[in-house]
Formats: structure tokens, C-alpha cells, sequence
């Protein structure tokens, strides 16, 4: 199981990757590039954790986890959120991230993403 800490260090370790906190202390934002890819919601718990998706896979992910649902605050169609109660399997959940990374930085410019790969 992936704990809160074991995803905040695995947003963190992404190439190009910043921290921050624009919603205030109880909300970290991990972007890269200057957009969001993940935000994790730090004061209860379990903890929550709204990431990127493609809408189809968003789809089916919500069909398979209860702990799946649409993003909360967020765009309902390319956002989930996910309780991080367990319930969600640790290669799929770390899949996620990737994929919610790599949606992001596959928006950016060339350069941009070019950069992150020498890093």
C-alpha cells in the first residue's frame, strides 16, 4: 500500500518536478513545468490525491475503484481523485502518477521536455 509520504516522494523524485503550495499549507501541488500534475491533500486522512487522467482510462478507473472518483475541484472529465485508503493496487496507483506526469509534459514545449530528459 502506498502511503500519503510514499506519494509525495514519488511526485517529488520526478524529473523537473516543484513542490508548492498555492492552496495553502494543506494542500501540496506538484508541477512540472509550471502546470499541475498532482495535488495531495495533506490534513485528513487517508489522504487524497487528485491526479491527470485520459478521460476513457478516468472512466474505467472509477468503474474498478470505489476510492476512484471524479476530481474533486477539478476538471470532472480529465482529473480523478483517489482516497488513498488501500484499496487502490500499488502498480496501478504508481501508474497513475506516471501517467498523470507524463500527460503534463507531453503539453509542454519541445525544449522544455527535452530538458527533463537530460536531467
Amino acid at each position: 500500500m502506498l502511503t500519503r509520504d510514499a506519494v509525495l516522494e514519488i511526485c517529488a523524485g520526478y524529473a523537473g518536478a516543484v513542490e508548492d503550495y498555492p492552496f495553502g499549507e494543506n494542500v501540496t501541488a506538484f508541477k512540472v513545468g509550471g502546470k499541475l500534475f498532482a495535488l495531495v491533500l495533506l490534513a485528513e486522512e487517508p489522504g487524497r490525491l487528485n491526479l491527470k487522467c485520459d478521460p476513457d482510462w478516468a472512466i474505467e478507473l472509477r468503474a474498478r475503484y470505489d476510492s476512484v472518483t471524479p476530481g474533486y475541484h477539478a476538471n470532472k472529465r480529465h482529473w480523478n481523485t483517489i482516497r488513498l485508503d488501500g484499496s487502490v493496487d500499488e502498480d496501478d496507483l504508481r501508474e497513475m502518477i506516471d501517467h498523470s506526469y507524463d500527460l503534463v509534459v507531453n503539453t509542454l514545449p519541445r525544449r522544455e521536455r527535452s530538458g527533463l530528459l537530460n536531467r
